[in-house]
């Protein structure tokens, strides 16, 4: 009887947390699908995109976000050409390549803790790698002054293109740059936005 009890307590303190834990997703969805951040942008975010984490640094840095934004949608994709842009000092830049992918064995899973990824393939295709960080083994332990460390992993590949743009936060491991059976040069855009705690 005391083990029941007991048990009937622990899962009625549970109900408020578990209750407000979905109330917190249904929000963090709302206010994704609501869409009223991207602005009129064409593209969106792929579907692995952590939302939580997405919404919290948005509304922390507003304002760096819709730089991000505004750049992703008045750019003209076709005729920038390579090299780095600065949106907001050391805060939000840009760097855009074209370049050919490589061949699997060649790239790196690897993560970021003071930058953001914001990755867009805007011409061409290539494959991109996601894993969560806790699910990956470190092979090259963070190099604080690239702001990278790299990692061995098992995870799942998407097929990267013009209509969506991939997200990387700090707890997201990410293997891109892999070539597909189309060998062609790719036009990337890469937006770096200060990440906050």
């Amino acid at each position: 009887m005391k083990i029941n009890f007991f048990k009937r307590r622990v899962y009625l303190l549970l109900i408020p947390v578990l209750l407000g834990s979905c109330s917190s997703v249904r929000q963090t969805n709302k206010w994704f699908a609501g869409g009223s951040w991207y602005n009129g942008m064409k593209q969106r975010p792929h579907l692995t995109t952590d939302r939580a984490e997405f919404e919290k640094q948005y509304q922390k840095n507003k304002a760096w976000w819709d730089k991000a934004f505004t750049f992703l949608k008045e750019t003209n994709t076709d005729s920038i050409a390579p090299g780095k842009y600065i949106l907001d000092g050391n805060d939000v830049y840009v760097n855009v390549t074209v370049s050919p992918m490589r061949e699997f064995e060649k790239t790196k899973w690897e993560s970021h803790r003071k930058m953001i990824d914001l990755q867009y393939t805007c011409k061409g295709h290539e494959k991109m790698g996601i894993v969560p960080v806790s699910k990956a083994k470190v092979s090259v332990p963070y190099d604080a002054k690239k702001d990278v460390a790299n990692y061995e992993a098992e995870g799942r590949y998407y097929l990267a293109g013009n209509d969506t743009f991939y997200l990387f936060f700090p707890g997201d491991a990410h293997r891109p740059n892999i070539k597909t059976d189309d060998d062609q040069k790719v036009k990337k855009i890469v937006i770096k936005i200060r990440y906050t705690d």
